[in-house]
């Protein structure tokens, strides 16, 4: 297949739906439109924004204006040459992401018409191509709240009181507004657009997924299908040859049909680990479909051989103790990591930003990074830069916290979406696990109603998961509400959990007697540094944040007077007063308060399940990084400026880490966690920041993927101490620290404390924080 890129430049036009009675392209140019040149992949707020036509959209309240074009209808056209050599091939025009109500004509006919801006779409254009000449593209956008208002909402039906439109439309359920993102209902060709020529014999179809993974054999089942214009295959071959470093293998196979399986034995292989378990090893394996000795098509893919599973229970009681664990080639994996929110609220942005926030994942140690069910699904690059980090990804399909339509059309359109997505996504040796959706289990729940009778998840999903990629694991919904859970309404027996609550002191008994085994979130707010704030707050509207619109809207507040999430930066105010007794009357102090308080809180939610590994076996924060400038529990904020959680992570993470556990019966508990396949030893040194006094020092032989008590230091919660620790472990120095008492602590007394925190092993730079 050969690909003709067509994104670039196009024209773009708009009006309220509607006002102009338009069949077709062709009626366009009698309305004295104002055509605007337009980016593709692009989004029309952004050409908008670049044309002066719009503000800043991130500035102040600026966003807000968008909601006068949610109404509009948008055109997009351009002309293109036919490509030469067209005989012997299938042409087919594929929109990457087409957002999301499109008409699309060419050459004056109408292809068709598609609903859904979460997956890819694409016409057979074979006989419409224009003979030697030039053609003529136009693609139509309707309003997708428009859409949205013709539907019918019965009382099964719920969802968040801004952003019911999301449940009858297939975009990222986000853009109707959020607690993390804006309200930006927006539309665009947001991923690339392309003609596709395709031969008449081609491998139109390459599954490979690994049945068996340890240091002797793995066994690769390749399931293969071709497009043949042969009736017989008795002269067809297919090669498959595989490469990782200096290590190869080949196979050959004789097609009985147009579809089959093979099974590779690969002896002695080379694994793919995540992240701290071993190397990511990957294997180019290239496929050659043969005829009478000719190479007719290939086809390239990165493949890890891995066995990745899930060992799960539906409940979790003292009497009855449960899991939640992942395994990777038989090796329980402690997952460390952290939610993936959307890169960007205009989406076409998303790609330009993948190296930069994965990086991010790398550097703070995360071996698995969840993509949440309110997104969209990420392209092929996200993908490869997991696989080829050792980072696992748990895969949300995209429904979030609302009850969807249980209709046959929907439930046909859903299947079809997902059938899509995992037949796109199936190879990647990253994604650990296919998970229904984002808390509509919970929503059941909340209502008195069965989640059980959501035939979304209970019934469509995972049948389309057995039919498609039938060895990876599949999750109703996260968290999952199991029949047992919804008899008893008790949501403690979940074994994975989303660890929010009341949000109030971060070692209350909310946080520190819980009963999850794998928290798939958990967060904690954190305002950003004061330089990324005047980036996106009028000067006029910087302190104080009480009662000042700008900053509700970067809450972010979907409505501008009134909307349900204008609590949370009040929230974050608390915060700051529960841990130091009183909040700031500064900007400046009270950004520096609130980025302590998070930095705390997100590093004793990770110690503590390190602390309890075994019984715990995972953490997924909530987050790294905003996708647009807002005040959020994200670490790092839209601009790429790191707050001080970031850095407490970093160490937090560490593959070997020295912890301090909470006072008991007088003292503290001092362990080592290791969550790596080798033993590690080495020394360490636990010391009082005030006055140096050491408190505890010695050797450390902390077993595989295992946890050694190192000695208690006798503490009382009543005194307010910092303890600072060093070690040095097979050659590699780690750091951490530990505030012992109980709040009210001193914010200037901390501030004193910070230069001493930050120049431990892995330091940062004391001086910037919150700057």
């Amino acid at each position: 297949m050969r690909a003709v890129d067509l994104s670039g430049t196009w024209e773009l036009a708009g009006f309220p739906e509607g006002a102009h009675a338009v069949s077709g392209p062709s009626d366009l140019d009698g309305f004295g439109l104002d055509w605007w040149p337009a980016s593709v992949p692009g989004n029309v707020e952004l050409d908008l924004e670049r044309a002066g036509l719009l503000p800043e959209l991130f500035r102040g309240a600026n966003i807000y204006q968008l909601r006068q074009l949610e109404g509009h209808e948008w055109w997009y056209r351009r002309r293109f040459e036919t490509p030469a050599d067209l005989a012997g091939h299938t042409a087919r025009l594929v929109f990457h992401g087409l957002d999301c109500f499109a008409a699309v004509w060419l050459n004056g006919r109408l292809l068709g018409e598609r609903a859904n801006m979460l997956v890819e779409q694409a016409f057979d254009v074979t006989s419409d191509l224009a003979s030697n000449g030039t053609n003529e593209l136009a693609v139509r956008l309707g309003s997708a709240v428009n859409e949205a208002r013709r539907r019918d909402y019965p009382p099964s039906l719920t969802s968040g009181p801004t952003n019911y439109e999301h449940l009858h439309v297939r975009k990222a359920p986000h853009m109707y507004g959020w607690d993390i993102m804006p309200r930006a209902v927006s539309a665009g060709l947001w991923r690339p657009v392309a003609l596709e020529l395709h031969p008449r014999t081609e491998l139109s179809d390459l599954y490979y997924t690994t049945r068996r993974a340890d240091e002797g054999e793995a066994v690769l089942l390749a399931h293969w299908q071709v497009r043949a214009d042969a009736a017989d295959l008795s002269s067809f071959r297919l090669r498959f040859r595989g490469h990782c470093g200096d290590h190869s293998f080949e196979h050959e196979a004789m097609p009985q049909f147009i579809a089959g399986t093979e099974q590779i034995r690969i002896a002695p292989p080379r694994l793919w680990w995540p992240r701290g378990y071993g190397d990511p090893d990957l294997y180019e394996v290239t496929c050659q479909l043969v005829r009478d000795g000719e190479v007719v098509d290939e086809r390239c893919d990165e493949v890890g051989l891995r066995v990745v599973e899930l060992e799960r229970t539906d409940v979790s009681t003292v009497e009855r103790p449960g899991q939640f664990r992942f395994t990777c080639n038989g090796v329980p994996v402690f997952c460390k990591g952290s939610n993936w929110v959307p890169a960007d609220a205009f989406h076409s942005r998303d790609a330009d930003r993948y190296e930069q926030m994965l990086g991010l994942f790398d550097d703070l140690g995360c071996n698995m990074v969840r993509c949440w069910g309110g997104n969209v699904y990420e392209d092929h690059a996200f993908y490869r830069h997991c696989d080829r980090s050792g980072m696992l990804v748990w895969q949300d399909f995209a429904f979030a916290c609302g009850q969807y339509p249980q209709d046959a059309a929907f439930l046909e359109a859903a299947r079809e979406e997902a059938e899509a997505v995992v037949r796109k996504l199936r190879n990647h040796p990253c994604i650990a696990l296919w998970s229904g959706d984002n808390e509509v289990d919970d929503v059941y729940m909340n209502r008195g109603l069965d989640p059980g009778t959501n035939r979304l998840t209970r019934e469509v999903l995972p049948e389309v998961c057995r039919l498609h990629d039938p060895w990876r694991p599949y999750l109703p919904s996260s968290p999952y509400a199991a029949p047992e859970v919804v008899a008893s309404g008790d949501r403690s027996r979940m074994p994975e959990q989303h660890l929010w609550g009341p949000r109030d002191y971060y070692k209350s008994p909310f946080y520190a007697q819980h009963t999850a085994h794998f928290a798939s979130e958990i967060g904690y707010h954190g305002c950003p540094n004061v330089s990324s704030i005047r980036r996106f707050i009028d000067a006029d509207h910087l302190w104080p944040w009480v009662e000042n619109d700008q900053w509700r809207c970067h809450a972010a507040d979907a409505v501008p007077d009134g909307g349900p999430h204008q609590y949370r930066i009040g929230l974050m105010a608390d915060q700051i007063g529960e841990l130091f007794g009183a909040q700031p009357e500064a900007l400046e102090e009270f950004a520096l308060a609130s980025q302590i308080s998070q930095a705390e809180a997100k590093k004793f939610f990770i110690e503590s399940f390190r602390l309890r590994k075994g019984r715990t076996t995972g953490l997924l924060w909530w987050n790294v990084v905003d996708g647009w400038p807002q005040f959020s529990d994200a670490v790092v904020d839209y601009y790429f400026s790191r707050k001080l959680a970031y850095w407490y992570i970093r160490r937090s993470q560490w593959p070997v880490c020295v912890m301090v556990d909470e006072p008991d019966s007088w003292h503290c508990r001092v362990a080592a966690g290791n969550d790596t396949r080798q033993p590690a030893r080495g020394r360490f040194r636990l010391w009082d920041a005030d006055g140096g006094e050491t408190l505890l020092e010695g050797d450390l032989a902390v077993p595989a993927n295992g946890t050694q008590e190192l000695g208690r230091i006798r503490a009382s919660r009543g005194d307010q101490r910092l303890w600072l620790i060093e070690w040095d472990c097979d050659g590699q120095r780690g750091g951490n620290h530990y505030l012992l008492g109980t709040p009210p602590f001193c914010l200037e007394r901390y501030r004193a404390w910070l230069p001493e925190i930050a120049a431990l092993a892995n330091g940062f730079d004391a001086e910037s924080v919150a700057r």
